[in-house]
């Protein structure tokens, strides 16, 4: 069976749980954090992670095949 690789961008962004869903975190949270536009509240809500939906999860998990 040969091998494949690893999709170098996919594997910093995505994680797998034990039953198989794929975690990712929520965009827009790298910069402009001070008063452009984005309250507390959506930054708060921003922290938490999410799971990929289940249409692009089948995608993701062949970018990660040995996570």
């Amino acid at each position: 069976m040969p091998k494949l690789k690893t999709h170098t961008g996919a594997k910093k962004r995505f994680n797998l749980t034990k039953t198989g869903k794929v975690k990712r975190a929520h965009a827009y949270k790298s910069h402009l954090l001070n008063g452009h536009g984005k309250d507390t509240k959506r930054k708060r809500g921003l922290r938490k992670g999410a799971y990929a939906d289940v249409t692009n999860a089948a995608t993701v998990k062949r970018m990660i095949p040995y996570k």
